[in-house]
């Protein structure tokens, strides 16, 4: 089953008209920036949670549109109801001029953060093997090897210990 996508304008026309606004991005995102009034749900909740006397359309997005994408027809499926794809995403909607309620103080999202940790410990063993020792290849090597394994398990070590950090046990569910 495919779900239409639409502008940020049409979406807009159509919250206004009473269209509910659900946002599928984990709970970090949406703490630190989400559209004011969209609902969070996760793609891994059986049903949409819809407030009461909610209207008959639901407007799905992401950050970027493509997680609404790759998983459109299990949002059409939860839905029930009319659905459409926020075409680009919560991206789109800054671009378009349109609201967004930011908390700078929230950390950044957790993918990110593991990005930026694997990246710097990569570079890190680069730059050692370069300079200092050829053994700081083990360190990217091990690294990678992480990656690897968290793409094939679906399980992040970096990122399960990353969650725990100080900085990010602030983010509101």
């Amino acid at each position: 089953m495919t779900i239409p996508s639409i502008s940020p304008e049409q979406a807009r026309a159509l919250l206004a008209d009473g269209a509910v606004l659900v946002d599928i991005r984990n709970h970090d995102e949406h703490a630190r920036e989400h559209i004011p009034g969209a609902v969070l749900w996760l793609v891994s909740q059986p049903a949409v949670p819809l407030p009461k006397g909610a209207a008959k359309t639901v407007v799905f997005h992401c950050r970027s549109g493509a997680r609404t994408q790759a998983n459109a027809a299990r949002l059409a499926a939860a839905a029930g109801c009319d659905a459409f794809l926020l075409s680009g995403g919560l991206d789109a909607w800054k671009r378009a001029g349109l609201p967004v309620k930011q908390d700078r103080r929230q950390p950044i999202e957790l993918m990110r953060q593991v990005q930026i940790a694997a990246g710097s410990m990569v570079l890190t063993g680069v730059v050692i093997a370069a300079t200092l020792s050829p053994y700081g290849v083990l360190l990217s090597g091990f690294v990678g090897a992480g990656l690897v394994f968290a793409g094939v398990s679906g399980f992040c070590g970096m990122a399960r210990l990353l969650a725990w950090m100080p900085w990010n046990r602030r983010t509101v569910p």
